[in-house]
């Protein structure tokens, strides 16, 4: 990502394929009403096939914000044991996702919530040739087994910590890139955690980020004071 100048304010732009993730406690959505929610999905999706037609880009598009909304609500509600409350395990996970920072990933920004955790970051290139989009799940995958075994050792308990599938969607402009970070730094503020995201001990974002957010403008808004509409 870089930062550069451009008239008054401040443009982002970022290199490479950045991706906005987020991965949940294993028992912060039960299994039958994720199921609902798939189902529902789903129907829409056989209702475009029986009028034998592909779903509209906008469709696509509404069935991923409406999904993702649903859950994020549900998850903010305080589901679950919540057992990121625990300091000790969300530490744990903060220096997880800024383990490899500046050699795996450029992580921009973070957010451990008390079920659920957001993350900003754009893969770098590795030794070997792989490809950028196949860097995304051994990423989640490190970060998710890594801090399973070390939270259940603190915890004091065994078996599954996080949910198998994940959320992740590619970034691809510079607004939905500010979106993003507006969105993971206000989470603990719009589900009631603290009064300004500067507050939440488990959250946070670079420093170049941090530069910008106190220098600019997103949308009409302070970039300081994010929306609290999930970007799609």
């Amino acid at each position: 990502m870089i930062y550069r100048e451009r008239g008054y304010l401040p443009h982002l732009e970022f290199e490479g394929r950045s991706y906005f993730v987020t991965f949940r406690l294993a028992d912060s959505v039960p299994a039958q009403l994720l199921e609902a929610w798939k189902q529902e999905r789903e129907d829409v999706l056989k209702r475009a096939q029986e009028q034998n037609r592909k779903v509209s880009e906008y469709e696509a598009q509404r069935l991923k914000y409406l999904y993702s909304e649903r859950v994020e609500k549900y998850l903010d509600s305080g589901a679950g044991e919540c057992w990121l409350k625990n300091p000790e395990v969300a530490r744990v996970v903060v220096d997880a996702l800024k383990y490899f920072d500046g050699d795996r990933y450029d992580l921009h920004s973070w957010c451990v919530m008390p079920n659920h955790v957001h993350a900003l970051f754009t893969p770098k290139p590795q030794p070997g040739g792989l490809k950028l989009d196949s860097l995304l799940i051994p990423t989640l995958h490190s970060w998710k087994s890594f801090t399973a075994n070390e939270a259940n050792r603190i915890l004091g308990r065994q078996g599954k910590f996080w949910q198998q599938e994940y959320y992740d969607s590619l970034v691809r402009s510079d607004r939905q890139f500010a979106l993003y970070i507006r969105y993971i730094l206000e989470n603990p503020v719009q589900a009631g955690l603290c009064k300004l995201w500067e507050d939440w001990p488990w959250s946070g974002c670079s420093n170049e980020i941090r530069g910008w957010l106190s220098e600019t403008k997103v949308g009409g808004q302070d970039a300081r004071a994010p929306s609290a509409e999930p970007p799609i």
